[in-house]
């Protein structure tokens, strides 16, 4: 027999969900507090050009089943991240490499960039880390914790290096040959189209109704009541009318300009890794489609990150000692609601990339309808 579902919200989990509900013959409504589907991944065409609006995505994933998923709704072009540190008015190449250790130090060969990485390490010889600062060092050296690391992570976090915990870097990828290639995973790509078309896609059954500018909070008990299952999106803690306490978000402010030029800044992400530039990085979006769209135009956008109140839009976890401790008892509290699937991001307070996302959608549903 067919079941109501709710799906809150219209990011790639609840859409995903949605999909897969909708195809087994349940009757499936999708709403959307927004004024568009897609969640972060939503995409806007300006000037021929599909618009980032929530910030940078590209998507990435050596999940073959997880790519061949999207596949079916979307084509993807070959786009492959290669962002650009500016620091001070100095451009190097990340992930760390070659091409990062030759501007930054001269070198010209893998053992000169290896043996100045463990001369710099050297700092820390014999020492436990303490703090993020000194884990980076242990890591990498102070040159390019100084430079492309420091500034950039404290604007990200709202708070000194020092006074971050060790654990959130454990590692930092060093490629000792000339690759500027961010990923290392077997696919790599963007939606032709945006990812808005991709999402619309998804969406496109029979079974779905789709409702916009819809807060579940406004009628919530209504809501548990008249469906059958309920799959939600949005935050946990929020869910529980914070009883527990406040989980900790961090918040993204974006600042988005059209520019009379055709090539702003020649590479779609520049990231500014020195504290005194208030935003982390500049996103040119025509350059994720190779300059698509009009040629005198550009748009880009600043990414400035904010401390998260109430109210505002909470973009990533904050997956401190405290935070994933208060997160385990909401945990808790969600077993016991057995109508309601909690999933993505704010739902299972986990910072997912979108396959991930995807994979844990698609796990979601094999729970639920046991195949």
């Amino acid at each position: 027999m067919s079941k109501k579902y709710l799906i809150v919200g219209s990011g790639l989990f609840g859409t995903v969900f949605a999909h897969e509900s909708a195809k087994r013959g349940n009757r499936v409504t999708v709403i959307e507090k927004r004024n568009h589907v897609a969640g972060n991944v939503y995409t806007k065409k300006i000037d021929g050009i599909q618009v980032h609006q929530y910030g940078a995505h590209i998507f990435h994933t050596s999940n073959k089943k997880v790519w061949d998923y999207v596949h079916q709704f979307a084509d993807f072009n070959r786009y492959t991240n290669s962002p650009i540190a500016n620091y001070k008015g100095h451009m190097y190449n990340l992930p760390f490499n070659m091409n990062t250790f030759s501007e930054m130090w001269g070198v010209r060969t893998p053992q000169e960039a290896m043996a100045k990485i463990n001369e710099q390490r050297q700092e820390m010889a014999g020492k436990e880390p303490k703090n993020l600062e000194e884990q980076a060092i242990s890591l990498i050296g102070r040159d390019i914790y100084e430079k492309l690391i420091k500034g950039y992570t404290e604007k990200q976090w709202g708070r000194s290096c020092t006074e971050l915990p060790a654990f959130i870097i454990k590692r930092l990828p060093v490629r000792l040959i000339y690759d500027n290639n961010y990923f290392n995973d077997d696919y790599q790509g963007i939606p032709i189209g945006g990812y808005t078309r991709m999402v619309e896609k998804i969406l496109a059954h029979p079974n779905i109704t789709i409702k916009l500018n819809t807060d579940f909070f406004d009628k919530k008990d209504e809501y548990l009541k008249n469906y059958d299952k309920i799959v939600y999106t949005g935050m946990i803690d929020k869910f529980f009318d914070y009883k527990l306490g406040e989980l900790e978000y961090r918040s993204l402010r974006f600042e988005t300009e059209e520019k009379n030029v055709g090539n702003y800044q020649g590479n779609a992400v520049v990231n500014y890794t020195e504290a005194e530039v208030p935003y982390t990085r500049i996103i040119e979006h025509k350059h994720f489609e190779f300059g698509k769209g009009d040629l005198n135009k550009t748009i880009i956008t600043r990414e400035y990150p904010a401390d998260w109140h109430r109210g505002d839009e909470p973009y990533y976890p904050v997956n401190n000692k405290r935070n994933n401790e208060l997160y385990a008892k909401y945990a808790e509290l969600a077993k016991k609601q057995n109508k309601v699937v909690f999933g993505g991001r704010l739902g299972q307070y986990k910072y997912y990339n979108m396959d991930q996302v995807i994979s844990a959608a698609l796990t979601a549903v094999r729970n639920e309808f046991r195949r």
